[in-house]
């Protein structure tokens, strides 16, 4: 029996589901002693990281909000329970005073170092019966179907 371009297409985006899970809840058990949520990480990730602010690692709650994809009152409780831990602090905006800034602390960069020190090795376990030539040919054919997608009208392919 063969499978057809369509059914392979959906295996592949059902693999990948799978695998993001997998990754993800190894990852959330790992960063569970250190009290940081997948969402806390994500948020911690985009503050030090996103397109524009690097080495800034400050930005406004409300681009936060954008980055993550989220509404703004759910970036708030995100940031509070950041702030509640230590990892970061609310300060003032100097160009706009009803506006408040989001600002990774020292503690908050340790917590990226460990975040991205449990990512690598999730990352290097699960990927580790994969041969490093057929990783980076994954790694580009899901880069094009991105690129691609991206591209498309819309942020994605209509067909």
């Amino acid at each position: 029996m063969t499978t057809s371009p369509v059914d392979t297409a959906a295996e592949l985006a059902d693999t990948l589901t799978r695998a993001m899970k997998r990754i993800r809840r190894r990852t959330m058990t790992r960063l569970e002693p250190y009290g940081i949520t997948p969402a806390q990480a994500r948020a911690l990730r985009v503050l030090a990281h996103a397109p524009g602010c690097e080495g800034r690692e400050t930005m406004r709650l409300s681009e936060l909000a954008d980055h993550l994809h989220i509404a703004p009152r759910s970036a708030t409780t995100v940031v509070d329970a950041l702030e509640e831990a230590g990892l970061v602090e609310r300060t003032p905006d100097p160009t706009d005073r009803r506006a408040v800034r989001v600002v990774l602390t020292a503690d908050g960069r340790a917590a990226l170092e460990r975040i991205h020190q449990v990512r690598h090795e999730v990352a290097q376990e699960y990927f580790a019966p994969i041969s490093p030539s057929d990783q980076d040919a994954l790694l580009q054919a899901l880069r094009t179907a991105e690129a691609v997608y991206e591209a498309a009208p819309l942020g994605g392919l209509a067909r």
